[in-house]
């Protein structure tokens, strides 16, 4: 049962033998999507786009809210990446998976995790920022200055994600995440 203090991460899957989600007709809409995907119940944090998946923390205020809140975000990235390559039918390999993030230890080793993933699939960045995460709008970055442009993505409102995970210091561009989390 899913509790409302604790964010969660989560991950969607390609179903195989799809373009990638980086390429740059694709990124934009998935982004884009996400950007428009905020209810007062469900609220992404922070995205990462990847080749075949995406990886998101997220907050919901309960079970309903965060399996509606996926559902509706999922459907719109399909229908948007569908229309784009030219075909029908599913998108994604499964519903979706995701794990509560529930010590300030953990919430912080997913955020390395979710906005340094790239990193982990063999792509480098200058300045070690992923343009296709949320990275850029991410104001725990040592040093890091953040983008003018208007976020996609929202602040949090639970304590773990919002300053609890601070406590473990602040992150630093040239972090990797680990292999398994």
């Amino acid at each position: 049962m899913h509790k409302a203090r604790h964010p969660l991460h989560v991950t969607v899957r390609l179903r195989g033998s799809l373009p990638s989600l980086r390429e740059d007709a694709l990124a934009p809409v998935v982004v884009a999507t996400i950007a428009a995907s905020h209810q007062h119940s469900f609220r992404v944090l922070h995205y990462s786009v990847q080749d075949n998946h995406l990886h998101l923390i997220v907050e919901a205020d309960d079970a309903k809210s965060l399996s509606r809140g996926m559902q509706s975000l999922n459907a719109r990235i399909a229908r948007r990446v569908n229309a784009l390559i030219g075909i029908r039918g599913t998108l994604w390999r499964e519903r979706y998976d995701a794990r509560a993030l529930t010590s300030p230890r953990v919430v912080r080793n997913v955020i390395v995790y979710v906005l340094m993933n790239a990193k982990k699939h063999g792509y480098r960045f200058e300045g070690g920022i992923d343009a296709l995460s949320s990275a850029r709008f991410f104001d725990g970055l040592v040093g890091g200055a953040r983008s003018s442009e208007p976020s996609p993505v929202r602040a949090p409102r639970t304590w773990l994600a919002g300053v609890g995970w601070r406590r473990r210091g602040l992150i630093r561009p040239d972090e990797h995440p680990r292999s398994a989390i």
